[in-house]
C-alpha cells in the first residue's frame, strides 16, 4: 500500500518466492521497500513536528506499528 515501486510491481506471493529461494532480489526489493517506508515515517513525524502535534500523532502511530502485516 506504499508509494514504492516495489509496492506496486511486485506481489507479496512473488516476494515470498524470492525469500523462499534465497534469490537475493528479494532481499533488495524488500531493502528498497523497508527504506521507502523509513523516508514516508520521518517526513511524517518532521511534518507533525511543524504542526505542532507530533505526540498525539506519535501515540497513535506506535499501536499501529506495532502489529505485524
Amino acid at each position: 500500500e506504499g508509494d514504492c515501486f516495489v509496492d506496486k510491481v511486485y506481489s507479496k506471493a512473488y516476494l515470498r518466492h524470492l525469500f523462499v529461494c534465497g534469490e537475493i532480489l528479494g532481499y533488495q526489493l524488500a531493502t528498497i521497500h523497508n527504506l521507502a517506508f523509513y523516508l514516508w515515517l520521518v517526513g511524517e513525524a518532521r511534518k507533525h513536528i511543524i504542526e505542532g502535534d507530533f505526540t498525539a500523532w506519535k501515540n497513535q502511530m506506535v499501536p499501529k506499528l506495532s502489529q505485524r502485516l
